[in-house]
């Protein structure tokens, strides 16, 4: 059986493999100097209740150190694919509360724990790109949770001056240690319409995209670099 498949079958195999990768992104984190924007607004409306955390896939592997564990509770949904399992562990090892889905099979019951947990006050996380890609392109299923649950949207981007795209579909940014760092939460301007029709959809999904887009060039450009994926 392959490392690929041993991982997507074994939880303790996850485990083992996210405890080496959250140790290397803890150090990361903790040699980084890091500037951060957006705390108080996240603080202001997780006041309030539960929020929707937005990420794109390339910007994510951060997310679950950074999350301020103390402000609330956060649930991210992850797949079955060995990085999937890698962060549903690492997610579970810094304190979240991750949700399993399926790429093939409903989620229907995945649906509902989301559901009763954002009733509980529990915020959910997720990849604005899913964990297929193609990158960057918003797929449906944040646009249907903002609108479902009616919680205010953040986005969170990270950026690093040290550190490597991998050659993955997302290009996925892996920081290294003893460099400069920053990362921020931006929250999306309104309130997604529960009833639209296919073009106000369209013209929300480009709006939506481009928030995410800028959020992640600003991250870039408070360190002086060159906006990337």
């Amino acid at each position: 059986m392959s490392l690929r498949k041993r991982i997507e079958k074994s939880q303790l195999l996850a485990t083992f493999f996210a405890a080496c990768a959250g140790s290397y992104l803890a150090f990361c984190n903790r040699t980084t100097k890091w500037q951060v924007e957006g705390l108080d607004e996240l603080q202001e409306a997780l006041n309030e209740g539960p929020v929707l955390l937005v990420m794109w896939h390339s910007r994510s592997v951060m997310g679950a150190l950074h999350w301020p564990v103390k402000m609330g509770p956060l649930s991210s949904l992850y797949d079955r694919s060995p990085i999937g399992r890698i962060s549903g562990a690492l997610q579970r090892r810094v304190g979240l509360q991750p949700i399993e889905m399926s790429r093939k099979k409903s989620n229907m019951a995945a649906s509902r724990i989301v559901l009763q947990r954002v009733k509980d006050g529990v915020s959910i996380g997720m990849t604005g790109d899913g964990p297929l890609g193609p990158a960057r392109a918003i797929k449906d299923a944040p646009m249907d949770w903002a609108k479902v649950t009616g919680m205010p949207v953040f986005c969170y981007a990270f950026s690093t001056t040290r550190g490597r795209r991998l050659a993955s579909w997302d290009q996925m940014l892996i920081p290294y240690p003893f460099g400069k760092g920053a990362y921020a939460y931006r929250r999306f301007g309104r309130l997604i319409p529960r009833k639209a029709d296919p073009m106000q959809v369209e013209s929300t999904r480009a709006e939506f995209q481009n928030w995410m887009d800028e959020t992640t060039r600003a991250v870039d450009a408070s360190l002086g670099l060159s906006a990337g994926p």
